[in-house]
């Protein structure tokens, strides 16, 4: 029987999925900044044996709404928003075997560096780092970076290709397993004959300079990755470990996974060499009643307003400009994240899609599933998704802070142990090891592989 897998879904910030939750009286939102608050949390997720916790992250305002960042401001949507690497170490010390997932944006962070970065947190948490490779969104965060405007969808996807084929000859590449001597003796830490110099001349980035780190434990870390796009699927069927995928409905979601898994055969890849982990929020209480009184509380903090400026910066629409009654239905691509839309349309095929049913984050029959119960009820939920959408586990969102999380490992986490669906103690080794029991480093037939010296 599949064995679920489960991440954490986190921003570094006040708010993340569901605007307004801050203000509910229970909720340690506010504690963002405060280390402590990020370790108790770690130490939660491993009681829970999770598999990891996922950093989104993206640089720039949503500043659609309105134009302007003042609604996003006003209400803390997805800003203030600090670094989310720099917290990994200080969870890594109070953690034996949670991994962490961190969303880097390609456009934003030179090669060479990254790559520096990347190895030194793999080193930092004995190879427990993965890494969310995006391609960025928003036309904020271009303009912050010096672009006079975002790249167009598909360029940003040639420019992550050529992204990738830098980092992996720096992990992979640069040094051999055997350069490292450590020889106190003879006063010798690293063979030079053994550290070989990168050198790449392409269309979006030049380097020419030896790997800073020696290899780490995993390399090249666990990659995630989500684009829905057909040109986001394609570079998560050659690239990705775990796929984030998203949708209302199995059927909708089942025929994600199974494109992205025939996309990873036509690479030379194992399809099940790739994890799909199904965005998913849980509400849960020792009884379906308890727990529907519960959502119901939860409900009446959700920002309605705050929830549209996320939405309009995701799809890069302002819709403030629309009516609450005026329809979903038609909104023109400009350029985001573009399965929102069509996942509203899959959610109820037979509903008109208004502006005012959206900005309820928390609507039950919305784009983004929700279950609501009893672990026993939710359980039975997460197990249809496993079984009719063919996923590998959730990557579960956290509404009341940490304590919606905290009724999931202490009432849902027993009931998947219970059915053998859930792991009851953490595998050996890394991150990769963990999810893969295939080794530290990628599978053979994985791109960043032909890079591997002999």
């Amino acid at each position: 029987m599949k064995q679920i897998r489960l991440n954490a879904f986190v921003m570094n910030s006040v708010t993340h999925s569901y605007q307004g939750l801050w203000c509910h009286p229970r909720d340690h939102s506010l504690d963002y900044k405060d280390l402590r608050y990020w370790m108790e949390f770690a130490k939660l997720l491993e009681k829970g044996k999770f598999d990891g916790i996922f950093l989104a992250d993206s640089l720039g305002v949503h500043d659609v709404y309105g134009g302007s960042a003042e609604a996003a401001l006003h209400g803390a949507v997805m800003i203030p928003k600090n670094d989310p690497s720099l917290l990994v170490p200080a969870m890594a010390t109070v953690t034996t075997h949670l991994g962490f997932g961190i969303t880097f944006s390609v456009l934003d962070e030179p090669p060479y560096a990254f790559a520096r970065k990347i190895s030194t947190l793999d080193h930092l948490t004995s190879g427990r780092v993965g890494w969310n490779i995006v391609t960025g969104y928003l036309e904020s965060g271009a303009k912050a970076r010096g672009d006079v405007q975002l790249t167009s969808h598909d360029e940003r996807y040639v420019i992550a290709e050529e992204y990738m084929d830098v980092v992996y000859r720096l992990w992979e590449s640069s040094w051999e397993d055997s350069a490292v001597r450590r020889d106190r003796e003879n006063c010798i830490y690293t063979d030079p004959s053994k550290v070989h110099r990168i050198r790449h001349d392409g269309q979006y980035f030049k380097v020419d300079a030896v790997h800073m780190c020696e290899p780490s434990p995993q390399r090249t870390p666990v990659l995630y990755q989500a684009g829905a796009s057909a040109k986001g699927m394609e570079f998560g069927a050659k690239h990705a470990e775990c796929v984030f995928v998203s949708g209302p409905q199995p059927s909708n979601v089942g025929r994600r996974v199974k494109k992205i898994r025939e996309e990873a055969m036509k690479h030379g890849r194992d399809p099940y060499d790739i994890q799909a982990l199904l965005s998913l929020t849980v509400i849960t209480a020792p009884t379906d009643a308890e727990a529907q009184r519960k959502h119901q509380e939860y409900s009446r903090y959700i920002d309605r307003t705050g929830s549209l400026v996320r939405l309009s910066g995701f799809i890069g629409t302002d819709l403030s400009t629309l009516r609450l009654d005026d329809p979903i239905k038609g909104l023109p691509d400009n350029g985001g994240i573009q399965s929102i839309l069509e996942n509203l349309t899959a959610a109820r095929p037979d509903k008109a899609w208004t502006v005012s049913d959206v900005a309820n984050s928390l609507n039950p029959d919305g784009v983004h599933p929700l279950l609501i119960g009893s672990p026993q009820t939710v359980v039975d939920g997460l197990q249809r998704w496993v079984e009719e959408a063919d996923v590998d586990g959730f990557n579960l969102g956290v509404t009341v802070k940490p304590e919606s999380m905290s009724d999931f490992v202490e009432l849902v986490v027993p009931e998947l142990q219970r059915r053998g669906l859930y792991k009851t103690e953490y595998g050996q080794g890394t991150l990769r090891e963990k999810l893969f029991a295939k080794g530290a480093k990628t599978a053979a037939t994985h791109p960043s592989a032909q890079y591997r010296r002999p």
